[in-house]
């Protein structure tokens, strides 16, 4: 006589949204997007499909309110209580480090600008641009560049990161690879690619895109003091 298969025992709990979306997350964390699917959920929450689209709609509903979950935590994580410089610089390296942390985030906020995770974002960004004395009329343009530079410059690591992911020393074997190259190039023609060669090996991700951010605060304000002084 054929045996029956066993079936996986249904929870018996209630399952919410917030649930759902923490167990989407570990996946995403631990496996990343691709293994992120609705079937994968239903194994490890043990339940039906039908409770999940009582919940969420479809996986990019998934997406997006995990990555509005992990930026709310990261915005709620910043010292607000300091000068605006050092809150400016705080929020872009803890978005920074998250991204770096969870390379799904930056994608996901590249496809839907318009949820709570940038919502947030922009507007941190914006109320500390302007305890700085950034003019109203300019909040938008400086708000709009700062974070398009910290997400850009956050998920472009965050990509270079992966193609890296197994090993570390590939990460260190292709940068000097590139520094060779930079190396024989001719210092007449590429004069500062050529002695930023000796820089690329060793230099850190984490500090150099702190002083990117860094120029884009030094040149807000000069331009704006300027046009007031003016």
């Amino acid at each position: 006589m054929a045996t029956k298969t066993r079936r996986a025992a249904r929870r018996t709990d209630a399952l919410s949204r917030e649930l759902i979306v923490e167990a989407a997350t570990q996946i995403l964390d631990t496996e990343g997007e691709d293994a992120l699917t609705l079937r994968a959920l239903t194994i490890r929450l043990s339940t039906g499909y039908g409770a999940l689209y009582h919940h969420v709609a479809n996986k990019s509903d998934l997406l997006a309110a995990a990555t509005d979950d992990v930026i709310a935590q990261v915005m709620t994580d910043v010292a607000a209580d300091v000068e605006p410089r050092e809150t400016l610089r705080a929020v872009a390296l803890s978005l920074f480090d998250a991204i770096d942390a969870r390379p799904w985030i930056g994608a996901q906020l590249s496809r839907e600008p318009w949820r709570p995770a940038l919502l947030e974002i922009y507007e941190s960004v914006g109320e500390q641009l302007q305890a700085l004395n950034v003019p109203e009329h300019a909040l938008f343009d400086s708000a709009g560049a700062l974070v398009n530079y910290i997400l850009g410059v956050a998920g472009q690591n965050a990509a270079n990161a992966r193609v890296h992911a197994s090993n570390e020393a590939d990460r260190t074997a292709s940068l000097a690879a590139v520094a060779a190259q930079w190396a024989k190039l001719d210092p007449a023609k590429y004069p500062r690619l050529h002695k930023a060669a000796a820089q690329l090996g060793e230099h850190d991700d984490r500090q150099q895109f702190l002083a990117g951010v860094d120029l884009f605060l030094a040149g807000i304000e000069t331009v704006y003091r300027q046009s007031e002084d003016d």
